[in-house]
């Protein structure tokens, strides 16, 4: 399993700024599992890579949102699914599933948006 925890968006230039000639950079901020799954699917689809044998939109992941606290969301999918799923308030991290044991597809279903793309082991 791969996973990007508490994706945080640095060193983003302010645009309009910078059409003025200035150059100055917005505040840190964290990103969401949404905009994270989102970027990774315009990469996927920049790339044309079609066979899918790395990653696709089919690819399961799981996002997970204040994790350990009584608010906690943990939400898995395609990543298809996930970048319309809703985790709110940050902070959020995404893993990127690889090869599954059957105790974690089975944990995977639990959590899933459809428990239909998660195999059964």
């Amino acid at each position: 399993m791969f996973c990007v925890f508490s994706i945080l968006r640095v060193k983003e230039i302010d645009w309009t700024k910078m059409v003025r000639g200035q150059k100055v950079y917005e505040p840190p901020q964290y990103m969401s599992v949404n905009t994270a799954v989102q970027q990774i699917l315009e990469n996927l689809k920049e790339r044309g890579d079609d066979d899918g044998d790395v990653l696709s939109e089919d690819s399961l992941a799981v996002g997970v949102a204040r994790l350990g606290s009584d608010k906690q969301t943990i939400i898995s999918g395609t990543l298809r699914q996930l970048v319309d799923t809703e985790f709110g308030e940050p902070l959020h991290s995404l893993c990127i599933v690889g090869k599954l044991h059957a105790l974690e597809a089975d944990m995977l279903r639990h959590f899933a948006v459809d428990k239909s793309v998660i195999p059964v082991l």
